[in-house]
């Protein structure tokens, strides 16, 4: 059975805005290592479900979707944003 992972999309480091803020993004983990390819050397595996990632509004929709579909799912919690204010001339000192 596969596993999924539900998780809050996080802030990217070059987003000012908060237009993706407050998404939950249910993804797949792996079922099978990956292995490098003879021809290419790249990574990759025949798992193909790691490829899929849904979001949601909310986290209750996520749930609400893989209890539906019978996916086994874990919740990660969101990482706590902490803000340093400094003033530009602090930077001086």
């Amino acid at each position: 059975m596969t596993v999924a992972r539900i998780s809050e999309l996080d802030r990217k480091a070059t987003q000012s805005g908060r237009a993706n803020a407050g998404l939950w993004l249910l993804e797949f983990e792996r079922t099978e290592p990956q292995r490098p390819d003879p021809l290419t050397g790249w990574n990759g595996s025949g798992d193909t479900a790691t490829q899929v990632r849904l979001t949601f509004a909310t986290r209750d929709e996520a749930v609400a979707y893989a209890d539906r579909h019978g996916i086994d799912y874990h919740l990660v919690p969101a990482t706590p944003v902490s803000l340093k204010l400094q003033a530009y001339a602090d930077n001086f000192r």
